[in-house]
């Protein structure tokens, strides 16, 4: 198959995973299937995709270097669009949730921390997609690239966003903030050692040591919990998979997805070489 006509599928594929979500949603309310309170559900579900396609976007360029495949560059825009889109839907259901007072839910953005920071992140977020087409790039040339920087302070803002309204249960914000500190770190890391197994294991063990700081800042300086009870929690084989067990394995993943694809690379160059000297006599 031509590189055009992988990049055709991986776009139409991207398209179809990023509307699933949103379809589903529709489908969930149309069918009375969000609990007691589902404008409440509705915002919460819109909150996490929009922090789970955040991070994909963040991870397409670790994936591209890691797995040595390009086509994966062609969908990075539209994941972070798609991120920008989950975010607004989030904010327009909340609107709806305070019966469209835009009086009401701008005093509350001002009063509320947690809001304050989640619509600042919000407008980048609308801005780098506003901003994130080829006509923009033209325009904006070099500052393109420093607008778009600020999507890691916005990805910051989103995930403290994360935490604060989840309160007292933050395991999937500690999870979000976890997968983050492993994007950063491979950013920040030598580039000779973003793709070697030592580099990939260094950040497995690296995010997962970032996410049990997090685990244990938050629940030691805002619930005043005693750190020596989160750290027996997560040893805890009754309460797996913890936060921090997940983000561990998420690193492995990625190791095992880097050997196969390897291997597998390995085993076609040797059957290639096989294959040329038993069918081309050598002289």
């Amino acid at each position: 198959m031509s590189i055009v006509r992988v990049v055709f599928w991986l776009r139409l594929a991207t398209l179809i995973g990023l509307c699933l979500p949103a379809l589903d949603l529709a489908w969930r309310w149309y069918s009375d299937d969000l609990g007691a309170r589902p404008v409440t559900e509705a915002t919460h579900i819109t909150g996490d995709w929009a922090i789970v396609f955040l991070l994909c976007s963040l991870a397409l360029t670790p994936a591209r270097s890691v797995y040595d495949w390009m086509p994966l560059v062609q969908i990075r825009r539209r994941v972070g669009v798609a991120a920008a889109l989950y975010a607004g839907l989030h904010f327009i259901i909340y609107v709806a949730d305070q019966k469209w007072d835009l009086v009401v839910v701008a005093l509350e953005i001002v009063k509320r921390f947690y809001l304050t920071i989640g619509f600042v992140a919000l407008l980048v977020l609308a801005a780098l997609a506003i901003t994130s087409t080829n006509g923009w790039q033209r325009r904006l040339r070099r500052n393109w690239k420093r607008l778009h920087w600020l999507v890691y302070p916005a990805a910051v803002l989103a995930i403290l966003h994360f935490f604060l309204q989840s309160k007292a249960n933050v395991g999937e914000a500690t999870v979000a903030a976890g997968l983050f500190a492993w994007l950063m770190i491979w950013r920040w890391m030598p580039a000779a050692l973003r793709t070697r197994w030592v580099g990939l294991l260094l950040l497995a063990v690296g995010a997962t040591l970032a996410a049990l700081a997090f685990e244990l800042m938050w629940y030691g300086l805002v619930n005043n919990v005693d750190p020596i009870r989160i750290l027996k929690a997560d040893i805890d084989p009754d309460l797996a998979p913890r936060p921090t067990l997940k983000v561990l394995l998420a690193g492995l993943v990625v190791m095992l997805l880097a050997g196969l694809q390897r291997l597998a690379i390995l085993f076609k160059r040797l059957w290639t070489k096989r294959y040329i000297q038993g069918t081309i006599p050598m002289s």
